[in-house]
């Protein structure tokens, strides 16, 4: 078996349909299907379900698959490393964002890859942290922005900086000269699922008070919970850079917690099992840099860096 059976296929099942398969390889039909064959004879079992609507992979196939992906992931970036060598950094970088830290970091990483990598191309994904935790230990991306250490095997994390979060909700809730923990207590919350990072720290952090964490809404949006409670329908938890200019409109209020804060950590997250490539080692480099220039310049309200002050908060 080698590299050029398992793409083609990896190409099968991703058409659903060997003759779209063809098509798309360029490889005619009866031969795909020969190497389909063999590989089932080389295997001793089947890979492919057959009807008339098209294939699918059997268990087994499946299993191939995934192995399948993961190794032609591995050639193409062999290939990538020894193509660039000596040469201007070049290939695709996929990253992983968490929506809060995609609006304030995804733009100025483009911006300055393109200026100093223009061979490079970063493709950026934003989601809830859980969601681009799974994409990593997946495969799908090369990097990851999450909030929490990462410690499965074949994974490595490294602290990025800290953000301070902070309660806020329309204008005219507050109680006088009140905090944010007086807010909780009056306020219905509205927060992310309990399989999201920020869920299980708000969790964790204010049942150390009598307080309790019991949302009356429950969404996986950044958008839509500050939606929500910009049209009063009640409070939410978020960092201060994602709230900042809503407060500047007069659309939202917000409240610090008593000191020293609640604080929750932001990590950098690769793949060890297999080396990162040259492009992907600068793209890593380069948010790391850009994320401290943020920090220092002030345009990353309410975070620090973590290597300079390690505030009081728990890790999800």
């Amino acid at each position: 078996m080698d590299v050029r059976q398992l793409r083609y296929f990896a190409a099968i099942i991703e058409e659903g349909s060997i003759t779209a398969a063809a098509a798309r390889l360029g490889v005619a039909q009866p031969a795909l299907s020969l190497h389909v064959k063999n590989m089932e004879e080389q295997l001793d079992t089947a890979l492919l379900l057959r009807s008339q609507s098209g294939v699918q992979p059997t268990d087994a196939g499946v299993l191939l698959l995934q192995r399948a992906r993961a190794i032609l992931k591995d050639f193409d970036r062999a290939l990538d490393e020894v193509q660039s060598h000596g040469k201007q950094p070049s290939g695709t970088v996929r990253i992983g964002l968490p929506a809060t830290i995609g609006s304030i970091l995804a733009v100025p990483l483009v911006v300055q890859c393109r200026a100093l990598y223009p061979n490079v191309r970063i493709v950026v994904a934003e989601a809830m942290s859980g969601f681009v935790r799974e994409w990593l230990m997946d495969g799908h991306i090369d990097l990851a922005v999450v909030y929490s250490p990462i410690t499965e095997a074949g994974v490595r994390s490294e602290v990025l900086l800290d953000e301070e979060l902070v309660l806020f909700s329309a204008p005219g809730g507050w109680v006088r000269s009140g905090d944010a923990e007086a807010m909780l207590k009056r306020s219905p919350l509205i927060l992310p699922s309990g399989s999201h990072g920020l869920r299980r720290l708000l969790e964790r952090e204010l049942r150390l008070s009598p307080l309790g964490v019991t949302p009356v809404i429950e969404i996986d949006s950044y958008a839509g919970i500050k939606r929500l409670v910009i049209d009063g329908h009640g409070a939410s938890i978020l960092p201060v850079h994602a709230v900042q200019d809503e407060v500047a409109a007069g659309q939202l209020e917000a409240r610090r917690f008593p000191k020293p804060g609640l604080w929750r950590r932001a990590h950098l997250g690769y793949r060890s099992s297999r080396p990162l490539t040259r492009s992907a080692s600068l793209v890593g480099e380069l948010i790391r840099t850009i994320a401290a220039e943020l920090v220092t310049g002030d345009i990353w309200s309410g975070a620090q860096l973590a290597e300079r002050s390690a505030p009081p908060h728990a890790e999800t």
